[in-house]
């Protein structure tokens, strides 16, 4: 069982919810990644996603788009941000750190060359936001060769058999996007999540972890109670984008990790 099979598991065991948080990996700079990370883990995160920022990020709305040019500028690359993983591993030998990638950089270094760098410093698995499951053998493949988790994304226009094939290739968790179009934070959730998600449940027996729009402790509860847990993005990449230096950019999503956990927990764990 890997080290996101084992966190995971430990928190359902435990009556609670996952929550993974997203970063743009080398946003603002690069070194300054690890720190952001060891913030949003003493905040509460169970799961780390570092996105590799890509200068075509056609599934992200503009807060993350912002966050990917601000990394690229700043020499963030695919190759330094694997390098850069050993400082978090250094700190943290525990936390299940996730890849969330486009194809392109992944493909341009090779699916057996990433797989390799990638398990030696220490990432657990991946997730290619545009490789569909029934293109995905060969990464797939390469990647379990290498002992890595990989993810694939479920949305409310998966028919039935796109369910069945994201339930079959992922291992760790499946993706779930909780609404149509660009990543970004929302007001509300969807009206018609709750129905989507009693399909999702039928056809998926991986846990799954519902995203896109959770902005606050309030909207991630409501999110929670239809899916294993939680992931949010946009909300701490703003907070990233919004803090005027090192310092106060780990304070507030410290703070706002808290919070979400804070409020997962006072909803959904079991009294011991």
């Amino acid at each position: 069982m890997s080290r996101l099979q084992k966190r995971l598991q430990q928190r359902k065991l435990e009556g609670r919810k996952s929550f993974v948080a997203y970063l743009t990996a080398g946003d603002p700079r690069l070194e300054e990644t690890p720190a952001l990370v060891a913030a949003l883990i003493h905040g509460g995160v169970d799961v780390i996603e570092l996105g590799i920022p890509f200068s075509d990020p056609l599934a992200d709305g503009p807060v993350n788009q912002r966050a990917a040019e601000r990394a690229l500028a700043a020499g963030a690359s695919l190759s330094k941000i694997l390098e850069m993983v050993k400082s978090i591993r250094a700190v943290d030998a525990e936390i299940p750190l996730l890849i969330f990638s486009y194809l392109n950089p992944i493909l341009q270094m090779g699916f057996d060359e990433f797989g390799k760098r990638a398990a030696a410093v220490g990432i657990d698995g991946v997730l290619v936001v545009d490789l569909p499951p029934e293109e995905a053998d060969s990464f797939r493949h390469e990647m379990r060769m290498s002992g890595l988790d990989t993810i694939f994304l479920a949305s409310p226009t998966s028919d039935l058999e796109r369910l069945r094939q994201v339930n079959i290739q992922s291992s760790g968790f499946v993706y779930y996007v909780s609404r149509m179009g660009v990543t970004g934070m929302q007001s509300q959730l969807s009206d018609t999540l709750e129905a989507e998600m009693r399909l999702v449940r039928r056809e998926v027996q991986k846990p799954i972890m519902l995203g896109f729009g959770i902005t606050n402790g309030a909207q991630a509860v409501s999110a929670a109670a239809l899916a294993d847990g939680i992931i949010i993005g946009s909300a701490i990449v703003k907070l990233i984008e919004d803090g005027r230096n090192s310092q106060e950019r780990r304070d507030l999503i410290f703070h706002f990790a808290a919070e979400v956990r804070r409020a997962l927990d006072e909803a959904f764990q079991k009294s011991i």
